[in-house]
């Protein structure tokens, strides 16, 4: 089985849908490890209502923080602090989805980023989105993993920029396992259909 972190090349650029739809995909568990703010309707609880199969588990988080910042920082306005030796991932037989809290240098405490979660054996996959920056923000994401010799991929999120995301797969040379585009809403019939196309291309590609 294997272990597929999600992460991001900022805040909202799509991590929780594009873990939906992975999820609904491989019919993968799903794990937030860090929850920080929106506990009432929790990324947990997002993809939870976004997938359709019966054989994922939905794992609860190591730490479920009350105000939506950096988890270091809604940590100490909670009174604690987050010890990365209590953040273990759930034992599980299945393949299993881990989506980070915004990007990989987001701290988690004084010395230690959501970088430091990613075990090496896991596969990252790095959701980007395009913006006035977002080409510096996802070499610089996928530079850092591929230096840390991480298996990497992309999913592209959003209305697409030709120009960005063609340049973003000449520089990076990282397989590409598809696009969510910019959607009306997402409910579980979107997400099974985006999940059938992942596994079309996978057909060819070979990312899982």
């Amino acid at each position: 089985m294997t272990t597929y972190f999600i992460t991001g090349i900022s805040t909202n650029v799509g991590k929780t849908i594009a873990s939906a739809i992975l999820v609904e995909a491989l019919e993968a568990d799903y794990w937030k490890p860090i929850q920080a703010g929106e506990l009432d309707n929790s990324d947990t609880k997002k993809v939870q209502s976004l997938v359709s199969n019966s054989k994922s588990k939905f794992h609860p988080n190591a730490f479920a923080l009350k105000t939506p910042m950096s988890p270091h920082a809604a940590a100490e306005i909670d009174g604690i602090s987050i010890d990365i030796k209590k953040i273990k991932a759930p034992k599980t037989k299945n393949n299993l989805i881990i989506e980070g809290a915004g990007g990989l240098l987001v701290p988690i405490n004084n010395t230690q980023t959501v970088l430091d979660l990613i075990q090496p054996d896991y596969k990252v996959i790095v959701v980007s989105r395009h913006y006035l920056g977002s080409i510096n923000h996802t070499l610089l994401t996928i530079n850092l993993l591929k230096e840390k010799g991480f298996d990497v991929s992309i999913i592209f999120s959003g209305n697409e920029h030709k120009t960005t995301e063609d340049i973003i797969k000449k520089m990076t040379n990282v397989p590409i396992i598809g696009r969510i585009d910019e959607e009306p809403y997402f409910d579980k019939n979107v997400v099974k259909e985006y999940a059938d196309e992942f596994l079309q291309n996978q057909e060819s590609h070979n990312f899982f």
